[in-house]
């Protein structure tokens, strides 16, 4: 990989080939996107590299100092070998970065890969194609925040944390020295603080791009404009803070503090300047001197920065990560805009001429960006596909008096939301129910009427006087006892979901290939509910392409509840996506195309994101952490400037030429049970088609499917119920 590299003897800068890093515990691999070029730090480190050896010890008094106390220990040759071994080797570049998580270290369980992360740190965050950053050293960037805007994070954290530590108030009149990019980022967040700002730069332009940022008033300090501004604004008192945020070696913002600041007022060091204090101005005004250590409370500490042990909230309330956080947070309300900062975007490769430029003045810049190769490992799209089998002609049930039915499983569910409805049908015989409990299967009996009650699955699929199937059982169990059952001839009615994996969906097609039998339905109730149909009917027809929103308050499950054995019975999702995944395709009219997915740590709230042939999308909040007493299931559609809110299967309306709303008093949660179990037996009966076809039965579990694969890879997956595995 390509890595920004300096020789601090020489000067000589390269854009050099190095090794890559590797993904560590406790950290993740980021593919880098675009890296900010510090024009303030960055740049003093490059010009004092073009410096002579005398030149560098002027600009370093410490590092002389270090020297000396090496000379006076080791002796003159020892330590004039050493420091020439330093001096005379690559440095790296660059501390702050926007890229996409390509590799996640163990330990870390808050992004993913293909994730967006704002990266900080300058032995982390380098001007590099990859970086390992270590846990407490990034961000996960919010959705909508633009990549180039969350380069600035690190940059925006030193900045809030020169705020912080001056402690502003609503009404406060603050100064601003300074108006580089750190100034003009304390500017905003001052001004965002509701403090009053007024800069100080001997630049026209930046004085110009700070009032455009909010501040009052900003002029150069020679002119006199400053001091009336604070003057007028302060009615002669002075400013309640002074953000020292100029470098250079000049003493003159040090003084100008002293002079416009209020009696007990506070000044923050936040740059590199000259701090040669002017004693009797600071002692009568009992001036509070602070100083802003870097990004925050965490800065260079090991134990902190590389081996991610956080500080307890309660001590410390805004650590180094919060406010990288924060930082890119604010930038997703709008209330830190950076965009007006960016003079300049380099590709990468043109590093080292960028470099040159900006040290020799030919660029002017408050902000560069490198911007890296469009490289999406992480992000390339995955295909989800299983083959159809070749189109079967479906056959009607034999014309007989009554339907014969059996059942395998009757746990709550079927007993509760199936079994009440089919035993008021007509010509329908609950004939057989198989359950691993004996006791279990009596119950039913002795509720539902059944003729006969076992244990023997394969006893019921051999009986040939049983027409039609229902599986209600435990999810690993679905796929085979439906490919069992449409071997043997029968109808099928299994609850979702019909597969936990690609390889079991291949199983039931198989099945459906070898015996000519397509007659199944999957237990995607929804799109039958009665409200919903009345409102799609009161929507009418679509022209254009649809928005759909559907939020699921699904909540937590009891602890010990087998829909949590995710190893065995697939994650909560996989078990019952497929019928919001069903009810928005049913509400567009066609199967999805892609699905892209992403999630809270944990996987327990999930946001999905479904594309459709005709340019519709649809999104999915899946969610277990909302409040109980929320509606369960709420839909929103949009399209062709009407409306549908659909509210929990209780009340539903239509905003468009005329409005139309459900009654006041909801009939009830009617979900849809009853009237797919009624189509289900009507095709049966009749040998009209299926209610819902095998194509879309198979794209809805593919999509249900691809949800884990997109959550695994941070990549969208296609979905193609046409074409052969990939």
């Amino acid at each position: 990989m390509k890595q920004v590299v300096q020789n601090y003897k020489s000067g000589e800068l390269a854009l050099l080939d190095v090794e890559v890093p590797a993904c560590k515990a406790g950290g993740v691999l980021v593919r880098t996107a675009y890296s900010l070029i510090s024009t303030g730090t960055e740049m003093m480190k490059v010009s004092e590299a073009s410096l002579s050896l005398v030149g560098k010890a002027k600009a370093r008094p410490d590092q002389v100092a270090k020297v000396m106390q090496s000379v006076a220990t080791n002796g003159l040759g020892a330590t004039y070998r050493k420091a020439m071994n330093k001096l005379d080797s690559y440095t790296p570049l660059g501390y702050s970065l926007c890229g996409v998580v390509e590799e996640v270290g163990a330990g870390i369980d808050d992004v993913a890969v293909g994730d967006h992360v704002a990266c900080a740190g300058n032995e982390h965050a380098l001007h590099a194609e990859l970086n390992w950053v270590p846990k407490n050293l990034y961000t996960k960037v919010p959705d909508g925040v633009d990549p180039r805007h969350a380069a600035f994070g690190t940059v925006g954290s030193i900045a809030m944390q020169g705020v912080r530590q001056g402690e502003p108030q609503i009404g406060d009149i603050a100064l601003v020295i300074g108006l580089g990019l750190i100034g003009q980022l304390v500017v905003q967040l001052l001004v965002a603080s509701g403090v009053r700002v007024v800069g100080v730069d001997p630049d026209p332009s930046r004085c110009a791009l700070a009032e455009q940022l909010g501040a009052l008033k900003c002029g150069d300090p020679a002119s006199g404009v400053v001091d009336t501004a604070v003057a007028e604004i302060s009615s002669g008192h002075g400013v309640d803070q002074v953000y020292l945020a100029a470098g250079g070696s000049t003493n003159e913002p040090v003084e100008l503090a002293a002079k416009l600041a209020r009696d007990r007022g506070r000044v923050i060091d936040i740059g590199k300047c000259s701090l040669n204090l002017p004693w009797n101005a600071y002692y009568e005004k009992e001036l509070d001197v602070r100083f802003s250590r870097s990004y925050g409370p965490g800065r260079y500490d090991p134990e902190y920065e590389l081996e991610g042990r956080d500080y307890p909230i309660g001590q410390v309330r805004w650590t180094e990560r919060r406010n990288l956080a924060c930082v890119v947070d604010l930038m997703g309300s709008g209330r830190l805009d950076v965009e007006p900062l960016i003079s300049h975007v380099s590709e990468f490769s043109d590093a080292v001429e960028t470099y040159r430029k900006l040290n020799e003045g030919e660029l002017k810049a408050v902000a560069v960006l490198f911007e890296y190769e469009k490289r999406a490992v992480a992000a390339t799209e995955q295909v989800a596909e299983v083959a159809l089998p070749a189109p079967v002609t479906t056959r009607a049930v034999p014309k007989i008096d009554t339907l014969r039915v059996g059942f395998i499983g009757a746990g709550n569910y079927a007993s509760s939301m199936l079994l009440p409805h089919l035993v008021e049908m007509e010509y329908l015989d609950l004939f057989e129910v198989v359950t691993t409990s004996a006791l279990s299967g009596a119950n039913a009996k002795r509720k539902f009427g059944f003729a006969r009650a076992s244990t023997d699955v394969d006893a019921m699929l051999e009986d040939d006087s049983i027409h039609a199937v229902f599986i209600v059982t435990r999810h690993s169990s679905h796929a085979e006892l439906t490919r069992r059952a449409l071997l043997a001839g029968k109808a099928v009615y299994v609850e979702k979901p019909l597969a936990l994996s690609e390889k079991e969906l291949e199983i039931v097609l198989g099945a459906i290939e070898e015996s000519g039998n397509d007659r199944l339905q999957v237990g995607f109730n929804r799109r039958f509910a009665p409200l919903l149909n009345e409102s799609v009917l009161h929507f009418g027809p679509r022209i254009g392409p649809a928005s759909v929103r559907y939020l699921v308050n699904a909540g937590q499950l009891d602890a010990g509840s087998w829909y949590n054995q995710a190893d065995s019975e697939g994650s909560r999702f996989a078990g019952e996506g497929g019928h919001f995944i069903d009810t928005v395709s049913w509400l567009l009219g066609s199967d999805p195309v892609s699905v892209y997915a992403t999630a809270t740590p944990g996987h327990q709230d999930l946001q999905i994101l479904l594309r459709y042939p005709d340019g519709s999308t649809a999104s999915i909040a899946y969610t277990t952490s909302g409040s109980p007493a929320f509606p369960k299931e709420t839909i929103d559609v949009t399209a062709d400037g009407k409306v549908l809110k659909f509210d929990d299967f209780a009340r539903a309306s239509v905003f468009g030429r005329k409005k139309w709303a459900s009654s006041r008093i909801p009939k009830g949660r009617d979900k849809g049970q009853a009237a797919e179990l009624e189509a289900f037996v009507n095709a049966l009966t009749t040998g009209v088609s299926m209610p819902v076809s095998v194509e879309s039965l198979v794209s809805t579990t593919l999509a249900t499917l691809a949800v884990n694969r997109s959550l695994e890879t941070g990549a969208p997956v296609r979905i193609n119920a046409k074409e052969g595995l990939g």
